[in-house]
């Protein structure tokens, strides 16, 4: 037989190519992904899952102050009714929706073993029991009223709702995460008391700025509450285009013990942190020796966060071991905003904060009109049968023998008082108590509530005004709820601007000397001795430079080849002796002489070549962190670096081997970040010799001889435009030619 036999007669195959079969299938699997698995929907901030768990709680009548029931009853009602899943997603949903310090504002109440921050899983969900929170219970609040759709569940036997009439602005106040096929959303837990301000003020200004909105909104507020230390600008900025991030830092504070000793406490960490594993890997780098600044690291925590940090030595400053902490570990971590959300009619998109709170505000809207329709109808049918009852009143006698004596009497009652099918039917099941006169009047009145409460259902829903008027007043009420035991958790505060290594605040601040020869042995000497003094040098060695420093500074070399090369003061040789070549704590060639030793400081500097060509660098661009260093100035050909300067002044004064001076304004020479430079003086023979830069007010100065300086305000004759050859300088400058 064929395998063409196979085919059911009639059943239709479409040839297409296998591409365009997997890119079919491949799209319908991702458009599934995000809409029924990994977005939350703006208007309710909850996902499938979650939307499923606590209706299903609802249908077992688990409202908050009832009993708990078995969390494996809950989760075996969701995957049999609605979520057709595995279990133990299901369960770590529900079991998420129950952890204080992952929800801002838990939807779940548990009991038993729901985790903990250190990291621990829960109890099988057969030892847990649950219950639903007034969180929760406020998001479904209406949702018997017709609030929101409903659709039919995965195997047709029943009905989902599609949304939840959230009486909260759960997806900022609870934020959400996920991941999705070629998109993601994280969204970071908010006040919910700064959201209903934000709120109320956009019922009033629905176009209102995001600065505004601001003032409101302070920015994340998390269960674990720790720092905030995001700038200003950078919150605004993430909020405006609804992607960023915010660090979130731990809080902690200082212990003084007897005798001077102090320890830090970490009170609060930073959100989705694991404690254990935090600690964990403060305590394997500190056992590798990274953490210089710590002694010992302790977990005291019971109930709260207690994390003890033992200082290396008393004398070190909080503030710095901390900054060195957050740089290191996830003391700090970065929080990121992603607001990427399902929108009303189903399609994912990046909100900003002004657009996701008015989704919700719209979502109320539609929530308080369907509402009100569905009392409507409720009201309609109740008056319809109150008439009835009223018939039956004015004619009571009438009324009884026709039911007593009718063979049908509904349509009897029909036909002689005019009265409708539901009229009839409901003075048929009438008891006979309600036959007493009173009851008359109780109705009566009841029509007229019922009466007056139509007018103004039907006056609300033909008035936009009153609508926004009654749904701040819901808003209102939410936040009572809140206010009192809601206060912001996570604080705001601004990060110290401390630059420092971290490996290096162990080093005490001492004065030294720091020496060089000419061939490059260099040595500190402790204090500031004299410059002028005389030193040891090897023999065939000669002086070359000397500087006063401090053991905390980092120190330039600059050398021919145009390199800075950083030197780390502290690790430089001590003693009486000749020290070592710096080519053992540098790569500086062999060929290279050293030009220029100085302090690391905030500033400017000016290098130039023999050639004359010159720039001016930022001292901080200089820094490098290898011992290979940083390539600054290109030296062109034969050419070699020859002078370095800072920058004090406005003016530059270049003299060449030739002994011509030239000076010009400071500002004709361009700041760069490496490179060949500009022509600060030309020269036919000899080259550059050294450069300064001066005040214009105070003038040019030198060394002349004896020791004397000798300054010169009246520069006219060597002021002109860069790249000149220049002058000959006055009378007694030194030779060869030097400013210092």
């Amino acid at each position: 037989m064929s395998r063409d036999s196979d085919i059911t007669i009639g059943e239709h195959i479409d040839q297409t190519a296998f591409s365009d079969a997997l890119s079919q299938r491949y799209l319908a699997y991702a458009l599934s992904t995000i809409t029924s698995r990994s977005l939350p929907d703006v208007r309710d901030g909850l996902k499938p899952v979650h939307r499923r768990l606590l209706f299903a709680m609802r249908q077992l009548k688990l409202d908050p102050g009832q009993g708990f029931k078995k969390s494996a009853r809950v989760v075996g009602d969701v995957m049999g009714k609605f979520h057709p899943h595995g279990d133990a997603a299901i369960y770590d949903a529900m079991v998420r929706l129950a952890q204080e310090f992952a929800m801002r504002y838990r939807l779940v109440e548990g009991q038993g073993n729901f985790g903990n921050i250190d990291g621990d899983n829960a109890a099988a969900m057969r030892y847990t029991e649950a219950r639903m929170t007034e969180v929760a219970r406020l998001l479904l609040d209406g949702i018997d009223e017709d609030a929101v759709d409903f659709r039919p569940t995965y195997d047709g036997e029943s009905e989902e709702p599609a949304l939840l009439p959230a009486g909260v602005p759960n997806l900022l106040a609870n934020g959400a995460q996920g991941i999705a096929v070629g998109m993601a959303t994280s969204i970071p837990p908010h006040n919910v008391c700064e959201l209903a301000d934000a709120a109320l003020h956009l019922i009033k200004h629905p176009n209102a700025s995001i600065d505004t909105l601001l003032q409101f909104v302070k920015g994340p507020d998390f269960p674990t509450g720790g720092l905030l230390v995001e700038p200003a600008e950078s919150i605004r900025e993430a909020y405006a285009t609804g992607r960023g991030g915010f660090r979130v830092r731990a809080k902690w504070q200082v212990e003084t013990e007897k005798g001077g000793a102090w320890q830090i406490v970490v009170t609060e960490i930073p959100y989705q942190v694991q404690k254990s594993r935090l600690i964990e890997r403060l305590a394997e780098m500190l056992q590798a020796k990274k953490l210089p600044v710590l002694a010992d690291i302790r977990d005291e925590s019971a109930e709260d966060i207690r994390i003890v940090l033992e200082p290396k030595s008393r004398r070190l400053e909080a503030e710095l071991v901390m900054e060195s902490l957050f740089k290191l570990s996830d003391l700090e971590v970065r929080v990121p905003l992603n607001l990427n959300v399902l929108d009303a009619e189903g399609r994912p998109g990046v909100m900003d904060l002004r657009a996701a709170l008015n989704a919700w505000l719209a979502h109320r809207r539609v929530v308080l009109q369907r509402r009100s329709e569905f009392r409507l109808g409720r009201i309609a049918t109740r008056l319809e049968v109150l008439e009835g009852y009223l018939v039956v009143y004015l004619n009571l006698d009438q009324v009884i023998a026709i039911i007593r004596e009718a063979d049908h009497p509904r349509d009897e009652l029909m036909s002689q008082f005019g009265l409708t099918e539901n009229q009839a039917n409901a003075v048929l099941d009438m008891r006979l108590r309600s036959l007493r006169r009173l009851e008359e009047m109780a109705l009566r009145t009841e029509r007229d509530k019922l009466v007056a409460e139509q007018t103004a259902l039907r006056d609300l829903l033909a008035s936009e005004t009153s609508q926004w008027t009654v749904i701040a007043d819901q808003i209102k009420d939410m936040k009572a709820s809140f206010v009192r035991a809601d206060p912001r958790k996570t604080v705001l505060a601004e990060a110290p601007q401390i630059d420092f290594d971290p490996t290096e605040i162990l080093v005490e601040r001492e004065p030294i000397t720091v020496i060089c020869s000419e061939k490059g042995w260099i040595r500190a000497m402790r204090g500031h001795q004299d410059l002028d003094g005389e030193f040891k040098y090897k023999e065939g060695d000669a002086a070359g430079i000397v500087m006063h420093a401090e053991t905390t500074d980092k120190i330039l070399l600059f050398a021919e080849n145009g390199r800075f090369y950083t030197l780390a003061a502290d690790k430089l040789p001590r003693g009486r002796g000749f020290g070592e070549p710096v080519s053992l704590m540098v790569d500086l060639p062999a060929d290279a002489s050293i030009v220029k030793l100085l302090r690391v400081v905030p500033g400017k500097m000016l290098v130039a070549a023999s050639s004359g060509h010159g720039l001016v660098v930022d001292i901080d661009a200089a820094v490098a962190q290898t011992r290979s260093g940083k390539q600054i100035l290109n030296v062109p050909g034969d050419a070699r670096a020859v002078a370095c300067c800072m920058v004090d002044g406005d003016m530059v004064a270049s003299v060449g081997v030739n002994r011509k001076l030239i000076v010009f304004p400071l500002s004709e020479v361009p700041e760069m970040t490496r490179g060949k430079g500009v022509i600060l003086q030309r020269f036919k023979d000899g080259g550059l010799a050294d450069i300064v830069v001066f005040d214009s007010a105070k003038g040019l100065s030198w060394q002349a001889g004896g020791g004397r300086v000798r300054t010169e305000t009246d520069l006219t004759t060597w002021l002109a435009r860069r790249g000149g050859a220049g002058k000959l300088p006055p009378n007694g400058f030194p030779r060869p030619a030097r400013f210092t």
